[in-house]
């Protein structure tokens, strides 16, 4: 299977999460390229439309080794095995959050221009991306939106490897994925179209919500 574009990947996301239409539901995309998945996905749901903006924590001097990951609101989240295994002193962590969270604060001011988040407390949150490949960045999404008080989290993405979608179930209460090849390489490789999204584009399908 392969998605014209994100646009289509949503329209197929959404019929997939048909059955979860309800007054409590909300759907967060992650920037950049998720938000048009999940701007379809709102609009065939008649939900709210947000962004869920996570900055992974890297190791000092291993970047790609993710010692945790910060949200909005004060939200974190903690590998305290890699924590310790790294041997990240108390003073690095802090400096590494500190860092990432003005990184944080900068990305949703740039994409939400003014506008306030929408409450998750006790609602059921759709995490939507336009596919995953390793998925630490939407389990990251995942715990966060936990940390904010959903009281229900569904994660949805057109495509992903079959291992990390089995994987990704210990974060979610849900997991939709409607294609979960076994010969996958990368996101991009399932969709003829996957030119980047830019930051207006982002903007432009909040202020549809």
């Amino acid at each position: 299977m392969t998605y014209a574009d994100r646009l289509e990947a949503g329209r197929r996301l959404a019929e997939a999460a048909a059955g979860l239409i309800g007054p409590d539901v909300v759907v967060v995309g992650l920037p950049r390229g998720g938000v048009p998945v999940a701007g379809v996905v709102a609009r065939a749901l008649g939900a709210p439309l947000d962004v869920i903006v996570v900055c992974k924590l890297g190791a000092p001097g291993r970047p790609e080794l993710a010692m945790g990951a910060v949200g909005e609101g004060g939200v974190r989240v903690v590998n305290e095995d890699v924590v310790r295994g790294a041997g990240v002193s108390p003073e690095a962590f802090t400096r590494a959050e500190g860092v990432a969270r003005a990184e944080v604060e900068r990305r949703a001011a740039r994409f939400r221009a003014g506008r306030p988040s929408v409450p998750l407390a006790g609602r059921t949150v759709l995490v939507v991306d336009d596919g995953v490949a390793t998925g630490a960045t939407v389990r990251a999404a995942c715990q966060l939106v936990r940390g904010h008080g959903a009281a229900r989290v569904v994660l949805a993405v057109p495509v992903g490897p079959p291992a990390v979608i089995r994987g990704l179930r210990d974060v979610a209460d849900e997991v939709i994925c409607p294609h979960v090849p076994a010969d996958f390489a990368a996101v991009g490789q399932f969709y003829a179209d996957f030119g980047q999204t830019t930051d207006e584009e982002v903007r432009a399908w909040l202020r549809e919500r």
